[in-house]
């Protein structure tokens, strides 16, 4: 599979072979699902925890006997209904394992996603990414509008430090690193733009 490869300008550099072992693949959905719930399941702070009645702490002594005072039963002032009370439908903390998905696996669904991205037309390739300055989001801004984009998400080598920083306030556009990527961001993006040098490293880490 041929694509063009753009420069920052917009305009049309060459023309590069993809390779089919990781651009021309079927795409396998139910890997590609357990790998995107993996990663979901495996992101989670697990910090998220409640008291219900039995752990929230005092309420041991009945505040009143059964009958005769007028007011209604209590058994404890940690009821739910009580002001310093327990919640009723507590989301009580669980430790849960990690999940895990192995290399093999992982290289084949990333393989189907980025197939499946080539295939409809949503990866651009840049023959080079610079930003001479990181405080300046209006050249990258700039760069969005060369290329005809409303929104991307870039894949960038690690090194690309001023592009990672000047893109950071701008909402349509987001980034990522070729050894930190987010399988379910990729789905979800209207257009992965891609340097020749980050596509080198993504065929070394997915083959």
């Amino acid at each position: 599979m041929e694509i063009e490869v753009l420069k920052q300008n917009g305009k049309s550099d060459s023309k590069i072979s993809l390779l089919d072992s990781i651009f021309n693949q079927e795409f396998n959905h139910d890997l590609v699902h357990q790998l995107i719930n993996t990663y979901i399941h495996n992101g989670h702070q697990r910090t998220k925890g409640q008291k219900n009645r039995s752990a929230v702490r005092g309420g041991g002594k009945k505040p009143w006997k059964q009958k005769g005072t007028g007011r209604a039963r209590a058994g404890t002032i940690r009821s739910p209904i009580w002001r310093g009370g327990g919640m009723t439908f507590a989301n009580v903390y669980q430790d849960l394992k990690p999940k895990k998905i192995n290399k093999k696996m992982y290289r084949s669904a990333m393989r189907s996603i980025w197939s499946l991205l080539a295939e409809e037309g949503r990866l651009i390739i840049l023959d080079d990414l610079k930003i001479e300055e990181p405080v300046k989001s209006s050249q990258v801004k700039t760069l969005l509008s060369d290329l005809g984009l409303n929104s991307a998400l870039f894949v960038v080598a690690s090194n690309e430090k001023n592009f990672v920083k000047a893109s950071k306030n701008l909402a349509e556009c987001k980034v990522q690193t070729i050894n930190s990527l987010n399988p379910s961001a990729l789905l979800q993006a209207t257009n992965v733009v891609l340097t020749s040098e980050t596509l080198d490293k993504l065929s070394e880490v997915l083959l």
